[in-house]
Parts: C-alpha cells; sequence; structure tokens
C-alpha cells in the first residue's frame, strides 16, 4: 500500500520533508518535487468518486464527484519510493490535478485528472505518446457531481455510505 503525500526520494527525512497530495498538471514536469516521478513512475489511483468542498454561508457543503456511468474511475498519479538512512522504505504517491471541467467549475476550480480506460497504456509509458497530453479535464459528460454529508469530512469515516446524496 502507497501512502497519500509524496515524499520525494531525495528527501533527507521523512518528517522534516513536504508532502502534498496534489500536484499540478500544469507544473508536474517541471518542478523539482514532482519531475522525476513524472518521467518515470506514473501511475493509477482506482476511485469510487473524489470529494470537494464548496464554500457557502457557514460550513462548507462537500460534494462527491464520480462517473456518469457508476464504474471506477483511474486517477494520474505519480509515486515515489522514499528510503530512509536506516533503509526504511517509504511509498507514497500524489494525484495529479487540473483546471476543474464545466460540471465540478461551480464548486471548485481544480480536479484530479481522470484517465480514460484506452488512455492508460500512454500514461503509464507502456505505449507511446506524450503523457502530459492526457493531463486534462475530464468531458463535462464524464463526471456528476452531487452533495454528501458531512461525515466525508473525517478520515475515521468510511464505507459507501458516505456517497450517499445528502438530504435536503
Amino acid at each position: 500500500m502507497l501512502r497519500w503525500g509524496i515524499l520525494p526520494r531525495w528527501a533527507k527525512d521523512r518528517k522534516a520533508s513536504l508532502r502534498p497530495i496534489n500536484a499540478r498538471a500544469e507544473t508536474v514536469a517541471t518542478a523539482p518535487m514532482f519531475r522525476d516521478a513524472f518521467a518515470r513512475r506514473r501511475c493509477l489511483v482506482p476511485a469510487d468518486a473524489f470529494y470537494e468542498w464548496q464554500p457557502g454561508r457557514g460550513d462548507k457543503q462537500p460534494y462527491a464527484a464520480g462517473r456518469q456511468d457508476g464504474q471506477p474511475m483511474a486517477l494520474a498519479a505519480l509515486w515515489e519510493a522514499w528510503r530512509g538512512p536506516d533503509s526504511e522504505v517509504l511509498e507514497t504517491f500524489t494525484i495529479i490535478v487540473t483546471a476543474a471541467n464545466a460540471t465540478l467549475a461551480p464548486i471548485h476550480n481544480r480536479m484530479p485528472v481522470v484517465v480514460e480506460p484506452e488512455d492508460w497504456p500512454a500514461l503509464l509509458g507502456e505505449a507511446a505518446g506524450d503523457p502530459a497530453v492526457l493531463l486534462r479535464p475530464a468531458p463535462e459528460a464524464v463526471v456528476r457531481v452531487w452533495p454528501v454529508g458531512r461525515a466525508v469530512n473525517s478520515a475515521a469515516n468510511s464505507g459507501a455510505a458516505l456517497l450517499e446524496p445528502a438530504a435536503g
């Protein structure tokens, strides 16, 4: 299992280093934190949905975003295997995000890169092509969003019930 929050292989200390959970598609190939992983260690993270929060009056409203067809989605990501001075190995990852599509833009200005099955080989380096061209917003017809309950605000909560539409 990889841990969310990438720790670059060149980091001297696992506790003192930044551990970003997202990498911006616009700079992932050039930013020192991500460029080595983008060149060699791209991966896909399966997900039923992802969450975004829309600011409003009082508390933020959480929304889930999933595929229109109900199938799991594959999110573009990078991974690293950091080795500590005592030979400890820590495998971590970060999700690649891009500008939000028209479906998600009213809720949040960014979204994970959703990779379609036919593009998996190119992103993973198993087929010819520039993986950077795949780092774009998902077409509007692919993603749907719906409000969910505030239980998603705690990592202590898990399960399919979190994806149930919020009452109201």
